[in-house]
């Protein structure tokens, strides 16, 4: 019966080892068909899935997950390090796993990952400067993006850190120019601990404020993440849009200045 229920940060520990959403000595709940009311069953698909992820937020393991994941996304795209912090924060608003270890593993991840694709950069360097003819399109990214590192290199590496994708554009693009080791590290560190420090407390926000169920502190904590890098994206634009439109004369023809675009140059290293 009801009193079986009980709130799913109170009823699962990993010392006590029961299962979420359920109390002492009660059987999983389901929801009977047609009806909105949870009775004893079989657990459905959700209620495993949260169990098995509150198990691994629990286990010290999950800092390995955390700066492995952490690491890999700074330079394959395609791994979801940020939102498997944002979901680590969540759990971190019931104190496990430690919000500070959090930030700190998942910055340290960041940072490898960066310095990795920053080393692949250099070591293809040279192979991309010999495959880019001085004239083609290839070399003038190239330049545009040498001449952006060398001018803003440090703001343009913090704020594509918090874009999936761009940041592994704008670091293979800065070992392949060859922007200098000492100038990356000091940036790449402190955008890999504002990103960790952003992407971990969103998700506590979420996890706070939806204290007894974390499925949908996970969804806030997501949610608020892509909101605000649409934001973020938006503001680029609209600044890129500005600044093309400065640098156009009266008569349409671009200013002579050679730096139009320059924003986009990380992404078009290496296009056809």
């Amino acid at each position: 019966g009801s009193a079986c229920i009980r709130p799913w940060a109170e009823s699962w520990s990993p010392s006590r080892g029961r299962s979420p959403g359920t109390g002492e000595g009660c059987a999983p709940l389901t929801r009977r068909a047609g009806s909105g009311h949870a009775v004893p069953g079989e657990p459905t698909v959700t209620d495993a899935v949260l169990g098995w992820v509150q198990e691994l937020m629990a286990s010290p393991w999950v800092y390995l997950v955390l700066f492995s994941l952490a690491a890999l996304d700074g330079f394959l795209p395609v791994v979801p390090g940020e939102s498997v912090v944002i979901t680590a924060g969540v759990f971190a608003a019931t104190g496990q796993p430690d919000l500070a270890m959090v930030v700190a593993v998942a910055a340290l991840g960041a940072f490898v990952g960066d310095h990795t694709s920053y080393l692949i950069g250099h070591r293809a360097g040279p192979r991309l400067y010999a495959w880019a003819r001085p004239g083609s399109r290839r070399r003038a990214a190239l330049d545009r993006a040498s001449r952006l590192l060398a001018a803003r290199g440090g703001v343009l590496l913090v704020t594509a850190r918090y874009v999936p994708g761009l940041r592994t554009a704008v670091t293979l693009t800065a070992g392949a120019v060859g922007w200098p080791l000492r100038r990356f590290t000091p940036f790449a560190a402190l955008a890999a601990l504002t990103w960790a420090g952003w992407s971990a407390g969103i998700g506590y926000v979420g996890g706070l404020a939806f204290e007894r169920d974390p499925l949908h502190g996970l969804l806030l904590g997501i949610g608020l993440a892509l909101a605000l890098a649409a934001l973020g994206e938006g503001l680029r634009f609209l600044l890129h849009r500005r600044r093309g439109s400065d640098n156009t004369t009266p008569s349409g023809d671009t200013a002579a200045s050679g730096d139009t675009g320059a924003e986009r140059a990380p992404a078009e290293v290496g296009a056809g």
